[in-house]
């Protein structure tokens, strides 16, 4: 198996292609069921010893898998993304051979270097002592694993509904260079310092040309050098040293392969344009908004990236805006003291307590820092020591960088600690004097503040034709200005005149199904005036409850249950009196102890009404209720119920939580897929405290009864290790159900960047399928799904057709996009399945990350939209699938106020709304 890699992997793994696809749930060897091996019973259901693997495995090393040598053609199998370029080559070109200018030499690359992978196992010859940067790329497990269930043909399109246009925030760019060549630069002896690596090169710049990128050891060139290998003998100019620069070809790149460097450029270019870089975007602080009333300020910016779609080419361009504070965290500190009004000895509590978790900008370099501890025992006039070795003050450091003067030597420096780039790397805090620093983004207090978020949304919330106009904008500016038009040119990209405008569709509006009756969803997706009027599918009749509050709520809270008693009726909910207990004070303590002595075996429900809102009092509540003593429990703040005139409409939306909370079902969609299991995973992370993953199935054929289950994990991971326990647990409820198991799994993943997608394809998908084996020849089909909402892609529904004078609106629920603008080598479309009525909608991206099932197009993007109908918290659409939200309000839940899992009395119900 030479020619293949390390370990013959890459001809194992092309032998595998070469076989016929194995079924899900069949072994390896030709598809023998390895089912039934024997095992003990539990109940009604067979557990079996899990079969040893049998034909191909995926274990550590390809080699040991096929004695057989590997067919003298290899087949064309295109998009295998990173590492498996190479089985595209039918000849791979021995030792001193190079190919013809139509087909250049490909090596491998870099890890560092994201975006090009090798196509071809050959490492380049790299200098004395061999760097491991540019060792030949091994084919992982992971990809390996992909295979099996991910097909890398071209994407299908789905045919359903009827077709729109629309315009995206994307703009194609075209490249006219034919190629890139990536070098690798070494230097004997080693220097360190960047600035003298790139000075040290950068003095033959009559060899290597102007126009290039580089970042210390990797150089990006628009030409071709002579040689592969080209030496020069530079000068260090602090000692005079002789220094031998050695500059390697890794590999040529295709222009459109190079999304890496044409971002590095285009962040050049917003610096041609005056923009400043605030943390990871740019934004333009001439053009400031201020808002003085609220002493904020919001600067104009945009979010740009260039990568490679299935249309092609495009940057993709979003308006961004970010909101500053007037005062200074100095300010901050001083207020929070001139506002204790007895005991000052909690000042630095309070200080920690406000602080600590906010992000600051320090306005003397736009750079952006969390605030992660606050030093007392430092303050400006305390010494450092600079890697020159020289001791000097805080103070005297800005007088003599920046040429500021600090006022106050007395206050205390901020902390920042940075994140490690490497496990064992040793890093040391940040010190920020709070004078110099600004808050960004918006406190609690100012979020719960209407006045401050109404001004805010008026510079914020833009709408699609404004969007538009700032996006002509943005391309004028590009164009205008000659020297980005140059640096573009330099390395042949053209930008063109317009964001793209494509053809979506619009799926046809769902039927909602109520006890007694049915309705078409509206344009918008909202049906809760026909919910108040309709029965529910499953009622439950709320007779024994309790109703808890304090005397001074006592007239809101009988209002609160005659109303109940009056608009549950209407929805097919029978509503006897409650038991009522009034307490003297709003104590925690009071609260809980009388809860305690009031609960019975007969109690359904448990509604406590708090004077205020307060996290600590409803962490004890809940803990209790789900804890201690399971029970179904609301909590209502007594602002929430005090306006007379909104209190019908409150009133209704809590009997609704109440009946979902008791195991009730509010409505229903026609699902015509039969044997159907659906399920929503979410992780909810906290600093310095575990990560939560919540897991969310249905129970029935109509997707309206949930089981949920949660694992505990390590700070900050979102891969999650206890799948395989949620999973087994839901498969034997759904079994303890409907006395079979479903045929068809479709699972929703929400919170996975795009850096993770492989890692749940393989890591997760895994742990997943291995439940099967638990359960007696059980082979069901499975689809994992990625959900991402936070993305920076926009649809604009096109009203007129003229090009620079397009009238552009948000699209109505519904709208589907599968092609031009998705991934190239994922199966993915977008989804517009809420309605705003303010600013622009927010598509979600579905990306299908596994799929042995036999969905088509239509079947995914139908059943993602029909499952935004059904969460339960809201009479319409959301933004996300019901099992991905109702994971998350878990996750959430049990991360942020119960610190441990719920008792499992409650888990087939939705007690977490």
């Amino acid at each position: 198996m030479s020619g293949f890699g390390r370990g013959g992997r890459g001809a194992a793994l092309l032998k595998l292609l070469e076989e016929p696809p194995r079924k899900p749930g069949s072994s390896s060897n030709g598809g023998q069921n390895g089912g039934k091996n024997g095992g003990q019973q539990q109940g009604a259901e067979t557990i079996p010893k899990k079969p040893p693997p049998t034909g191909l495995s995926f274990g550590r090393g390809f080699a040991p898998l096929s004695k057989e040598e590997p067919k003298a053609e290899a087949p064309k199998v295109l998009g295998f993304g990173r590492g498996l370029g190479a089985l595209t080559s039918l000849q791979q070109p021995g030792k001193g051979e190079t190919k013809t200018k139509q087909e250049p030499r490909k090596t491998p690359s870099p890890p560092s270097d994201t975006t090009q992978q090798s196509r071809s196992p050959e490492a380049p010859k790299v200098g004395p002592g061999g760097d491991a940067r540019f060792s030949p790329p091994r084919v992982s497990e992971e990809l390996s694993e992909r295979v099996k269930g991910i097909s890398f043909q071209k994407q299908e399109r789905g045919t359903a509904g009827r077709e729109v246009s629309i315009s995206a925030n994307y703009i194609p760019i075209r490249c006219k260079n034919k190629a890139v060549w990536q070098y690798a630069i070494f230097y004997e002896p080693e220097i360190d310092s960047k600035g003298m690596r790139r000075r040290l090169l950068f003095e033959h710049s009559d060899v290597i040309g102007k126009v290039r990128a580089f970042d210390g050891s990797i150089l990006y060139l628009p030409i071709q050098l002579e040689q592969k290998v080209t030496v020069f003998t530079s000068i260090r100019p602090t000692d005079e040293a002789e220094i031998t620069v050695k500059v390697q070809l890794v590999k040529t790149l295709e222009p459109e392969s190079c999304t890496h460097l044409y971002n590095v450029i285009f962040k050049r270019i917003m610096r041609i344009l005056q923009m400043q870089q605030v943390g990871r975007h740019y934004y333009q602080p001439k053009l400031r908004i201020p808002i003085p009333q609220h002493r904020l300020e919001v600067w104009p910016g945009y979010i740009t990236a260039i990568q490679e779609f299935s249309g092609g080419l495009m940057l993709q361009c979003d308006v961004s805006h970010k909101v500053l504070n007037y005062e200074t965290i100095l300010d901050t500190m001083s207020n929070i003291f001139k506002n204790m009004q007895s005991n000052k000895n909690n000042y630095k509590d309070e200080c920690v307590r406000e602080l600590v978790g906010c992000v600051v900008l320090t306005r003397y370099n736009n750079q952006t820092y969390r605030v992660d501890d606050i030093n007392w025992d430092l303050n400006p006039q305390s010494t450092f020591t600079l890697r020159k070795g020289e001791t000097l003050s805080y103070q005297e450091y800005y007088k003599r960088n920046y040429d500021i003067d600090i006022s106050d030597g007395k206050q205390p420096l901020l902390v920042n600690w940075p994140k490690k780039r490497q496990p064992d790397e040793e890093i040391t805090p940040i010190h920020l004097v709070p004078e110099l620093c600004s808050r960004t983004g918006l406190t609690d207090k100012m979020r719960e503040d209407f006045k401050v978020m109404k001004d805010l949304a008026m510079h914020t919330r833009v709408t699609p034709n404004q969007r538009h106009l700032s996006f002509r904008k943005f391309i004028e500016n590009v164009s205008s200005s000659q020297e980005a038009t140059q640096e573009l040119a330099d390395w042949g990209l053209v930008l063109d005149k317009g964001i793209l405008q494509l053809k979506a569709r619009q799926l046809p509006s769902e039927k909602i199904l109520f006890k007694h009756d049915s309705i078409i969803a509206s344009a918008e997706a909202d049906w809760g005036r026909e919910l108040s009027r309709n029965s529910v599918i499953t009622p439950v009749d709320l007779q024994n409850w309790l109703v808890i509050f304090t005397k001074r709520d006592q007239p809101r809270a009988s209002d609160f249950i005659n109303c109940m008693k009056e608009v549950c009726p209407k929805m097919g909910i029978h509503v006897g009196q409650p038991i009522i207990c009034t307490i003297q004070d709003d104590r925690t303590q009071t609260y809980l102890t009388k809860i305690r002595n009031t609960i019975n075996p007969q109690l359904q429900m448990v509604v406590a009404i708090f004077p205020t809102s307060r996290d600590d009092r409803y962490s004890a509540f809940k803990k209790l209720c789900c804890i201690e003593a399971p029970i179904p429990s609301q909590a209502i703040i007594s602002r929430t119920i005090s306006q007379k005139q909104k209190l019908r409409s409150v009133t209704q939306k809590i009997a609704l939580q109440l009946n979902c909370k008791m195991g009730g079902e509010l409505w229903a969609l026609n699902i015509p897929l039969k044997g159907l299991m659906v399920a929503g995973i979410d992780v909810y992370h906290e600093r310095n405290r575990p990560s939560i993953g919540a897991f969310v199935a249905s129970m029935n054929s109509t997707l309206t009864r949930w089981y949920s289950r949660t694992c505990f994990q390590q700070h900050g991971q979102e891969l999650i290790d206890g799948l395989k326990v949620c999973m087994t647990a839901s498969l034997r409820k759904y079994h303890e159900v409907n006395h079979c198991l479903p045929e068809k799994i479709v699972i929703y993943r929400d919170g996975v960047g795009d850096g993770q997608l492989s890692m749940v394809a393989t890591y997760e998908k895994e742990q997943l399928s291995e439940c099967f084996a638990y359960f007696d020849d059980y082979h069901p089909s499975m689809a994992i799904i990625v959900v991402q909402k936070r993305i920076n892609t926009r649809l604009f529904h096109v009203l007129n057709d003229r090009p620079g004078r397009e009238n552009l609106e948000n699209p109505m629920p519904g709208v589907v996009v599968d092609h031009t603008i998705t991934r190239r080598n994922w199966h993915d479309f977008f989804l517009v399945s809420q309605h705003v009525r303010q600013g622009t909608v927010s598509p979600t991206h579905y990306v299908i990350v596994y799929n042995s099932t036999q969905f088509k197009p239509d079947h995914h993007q139908r059943l993602a939209y029909k499952l935004t109908h059904l969460y339960y918290n809201w009479p319409g659409t959301v933004r996300v699938p019901a099992p991905c939200q109702y994971a998350h309000k878990l996750a959430y839940l049990v991360g942020g106020n119960l610190g441990k899992d719920a008792d499992q009395i409650l888990s087939d119900r939705l007690f977490f709304l």
